[in-house]
């Protein structure tokens, strides 16, 4: 798709065919992003659609996606670039046997033919005709350090390498950040971005969601697990379920033939929701005080209480 036929309706449209049902916000959110060349900073729970954003968009605009997962300890060599230490020990020893001079081995290994590219370093060199999806997935698990190195590559979008010289990028990368806001991301880094907060998906968005990736699933089914799956959002679980878990747990029930939800197959998949021993646990109680309804108000013949 070309970045400059979009428009806010096209980006929404262009999402809902790829099976992302989003509201009108995010599809402003996203289709600024692009036109204004400035990153998408998207935070929420785990598990809400915030990596599947740039996924998408990249299947779109028919273009590469590049991601980079952060982690503690992650540094700026393992983003940007390092040098192929073993190739060119290789090339030293056979220009050895050849008696070569040292100094000019030594200039002819430091090129880009033993430079081993990482994702900030591809994605500001970006080779095709439209500019990558650059995403940096999960900034809040790097340290500080790192994020504040962010800061600089996505100001400019260039890097230097000190034995070939300052990169710029030629056409700016699509850029998505992602955050579980584990940490608060400092100012510096919010301000180079634009933002949007993605919340858990309304019951009638859910069941949407679920009937766009699951056409042939049973109605009652699929209102009972929305249903489910919205009161256990407003209890107090460690880990509450996100739409990853939504999906994971129709495609169970689908898998298991299942056209309703009841006690039975709810103890036996509800490890498709839930994934700390402590939630378990937590959910039998649920379960045994009959705390929760199975059956949509206003659906079905009447509550179906487990």
């Amino acid at each position: 798709m070309n970045p400059k036929q979009l428009t806010i309706e096209k980006v929404q449209e262009a999402l809902g065919k790829e099976k992302y049902i989003c509201d009108r916000s995010l599809a402003t959110v996203v289709y600024l992003s692009i036109a204004m060349g400035k990153p998408l900073l998207l935070e929420g729970e785990a598990g809400v659609g915030k990596t599947e954003v740039a996924k998408v968009l990249a299947g779109i605009m028919e273009t590469k996606l590049i991601r980079l997962q952060c982690y503690e300890g992650l540094d700026a060599n393992t983003a940007l670039y390092e040098w192929n230490y073993p190739k060119q020990m290789l090339r030293i020893k056979l220009e050895e046997v050849g008696k070569r001079d040292r100094g000019s081995v030594a200039t002819e290994i430091f090129t880009e033919e033993y430079l081993v590219k990482r994702p900030l370093l591809e994605a500001i060199q970006g080779n095709g005709a439209t500019p990558p999806v650059l995403l940096i997935d999960e900034i809040d698990r790097a340290d500080m350090e790192f994020e504040a190195f962010l800061l600089e590559v996505l100001s400019d979008f260039q890097i230097t390498i000190p034995e070939l010289g300052t990169i710029r990028a030629e056409m700016r990368p699509y850029v998505f950040l992602t955050s579980n806001r584990t940490r608060e991301i400092h100012d510096a880094l919010k301000r180079r971005c634009l933002y949007h907060w993605i919340d858990y998906p309304t019951f009638e968005k859910e069941r949407e969601i679920i009937a766009t990736k699951f056409p042939r699933i049973r109605e009652r089914l699929a209102d009972q697990i929305c249903f489910f799956m919205q009161q256990v959002r407003q209890m107090n679980f460690y880990k509450r379920p996100g739409v990853a878990e939504t999906l994971d747990w129709a495609a169970a029930l689908i898998a298991l033939n299942r056209d309703e939800l009841d006690e039975k197959t709810v103890e036996e998949t509800v490890g498709c929701v839930f994934k700390y021993r402590e939630d378990l646990h937590h959910m039998q109680e649920e379960l045994a005080g009959k705390r929760i309804d199975l059956e949509p108000e206003g659906k079905g013949a009447g509550a179906v209480s487990v």
